[in-house]
């Protein structure tokens, strides 16, 4: 069982979970607290239909202590919700495996709240994270929906993955075969499961956390960020009892996807560049058996190349792990006369892992429209 306990000697805060019965309230100014605040109304965290809305994880620990990333889950719904303490929740038959779709953002895309409140991105809060999860979630029924935030956002607009990547100060990726990608990824699913799961063991438990945060931090004047300089968290007014009405995820068995978006795709490149390292930790090869399905969607980034991947060596490795690949790609990117090698490594990035055997689609999507941010962004709702 490779995912089960908390990895890397994480924060003692993880440690402590059990014992402080999840009384983070008055931890919350320390490093490495969780966030249990939903989103702060239902138009900024929406809830797909028949599912609790969206849970915020703040700073959930990854490979090491330095390496941290906020999560936001939109849980699958269960057959049945029921409590999840006592006897009667020890007597319910065991579920099936579950399926995780692990989602990392493009440039400018945040949490709502603060995407309508910057000066230029509020024209794109449509596709805010929670909003996005919600397409995912109506993608992909029956998943738990994660999206992983870059831990830097250069100038509230660039999306900087530098816990998956090397990166300049535009988020540009500088790919390695030792970076650590995948085992950051994997150790911060594993840490967020089980917050998670110790945050669920009792709904009692949780609402007293609430209750308890609210007083707490209604009497700080600390405030979080998130990326945009001066706007301001109330977690007093961030919390959503329906985000905690569902089954706890288990890597019990599960099964993955992973989806990159734009600057997103930067992580998915790394991973490939790091596979063959990667397999040779057991735990992670476990992790890698378990990916079902990669998607690309409408990858690009401001570097000069390496938008997708070309290197035969890479994606032969990347061929024989029998991933299921889909690219879907629009003008906006591939057909960009200032930019026209992205459309070259698209195309020579598909045919490599054809000519090596690999089940890979390709998409372009609004071939007939003009070339547009907009339709960059819509490609979420044609994949």
């Amino acid at each position: 069982m490779w995912w089960f306990g908390l990895l890397r000697s994480p924060p003692p805060l993880l440690l402590l979970l059990p014992q402080l019965g999840l009384g983070l309230a008055a931890s919350r100014s320390q490093a490495g607290t969780m966030d249990l605040g939903g989103c702060g109304s239902a138009r900024s965290c929406p809830a797909a239909q028949g599912r609790p809305g969206c849970l915020r994880l703040s700073a959930v620990p990854g490979s090491d202590p330095q390496r941290s990333n906020e999560l936001l889950l939109l849980a699958a719904e269960g057959p049945e919700r029921r409590d999840l303490s006592g006897d009667r929740a020890q007597e319910e038959p065991p579920l099936p495996p579950q399926h995780h779709v692990v989602y990392f953002a493009g440039d400018v895309q945040n949490y709502h709240e603060i995407m309508t409140h910057h000066p230029e991105n509020y024209q794109w809060e449509n596709w805010s994270l929670e909003n996005v999860a919600t397409i995912l979630a109506h993608r992909f029924p029956n998943s738990y929906i994660w999206v992983i935030k870059c831990s830097r956002m250069h100038l509230h607009k660039f999306s900087c993955y530098d816990n998956f990547v090397k990166s300049n100060m535009f988020g540009a990726p500088e790919h390695s075969t030792d970076f650590g990608a995948f085992k950051h990824l994997y150790t911060l699913l594993v840490n967020a499961f089980n917050l998670c799961r110790n945050s669920l063991l009792s709904k009692k438990n949780v609402k007293d956390l609430n209750k308890d945060s609210k007083a707490s931090n209604c009497r700080s004047s600390s405030s979080h960020t998130n990326g945009c300089q001066g706007e301001k968290e109330n977690p007093c007014e961030n919390f959503d009892e329906s985000a905690l009405s569902f089954y706890p995820p288990s890597l019990n068995g599960a099964s993955f996807t992973l989806i990159g978006f734009s600057k997103g795709c930067v992580v998915l490149n790394q991973l490939l560049f790091e596979l063959k390292e990667a397999k040779k930790d057991k735990n992670i090869e476990a992790f890698i058996n378990s990916i079902r399905t990669m998607y690309w969607l409408d990858g690009g980034h401001s570097g000069g190349s390496n938008t997708w991947i070309t290197c035969p060596e890479v994606l032969k490795e990347f061929a024989q792990t029998g991933i299921i690949v889909h690219t879907h790609v629009t003008p906006y990117q591939v057909r960009d006369p200032m930019r026209s090698w992205i459309g070259k490594e698209h195309k020579k990035f598909v045919q490599i892992l054809g000519d090596f055997g690999m089940q890979v689609t390709s998409q372009i999507h609004f071939v007939k429209e003009a070339p547009s941010i907009e339709n960059h962004f819509r490609v979420h709702e044609v994949f």
